[in-house]
């Protein structure tokens, strides 16, 4: 077997000469503007679900209460071992 020639390596700057990115291109002020307005849309998101969230638990809320005064459907859901409560 032949003996294989061995070349050096020269390290590549790969920062350099990478291609220019989007953050890169804008000024600081447009970044931190659209930073800002991300945060804001993220905050008016949250307090939409929350909203939501509140409307959905209230709505349980009251449909529990209207069940707890209907005596039908306390009778069909209770429990049917009356030696219990002797």
């Amino acid at each position: 077997m032949a003996k294989k020639k061995k070349f050096p390596t020269t390290p590549r700057p790969a920062a350099v000469d990478g291609p220019a990115t989007l953050k890169d291109l804008l000024s600081s002020d447009v970044l931190s503007k659209l930073k800002a307005q991300s945060d804001e849309l993220k905050a008016e998101e949250n307090d939409r679900k929350e909203a939501v969230r509140k409307v959905v638990e209230d709505q349980r809320t009251a449909e529990k209460k209207r069940l707890e005064n209907d005596f039908a459907h306390l009778l069909d859901n209770s429990s049917q071992d009356w030696k219990k409560f002797k």
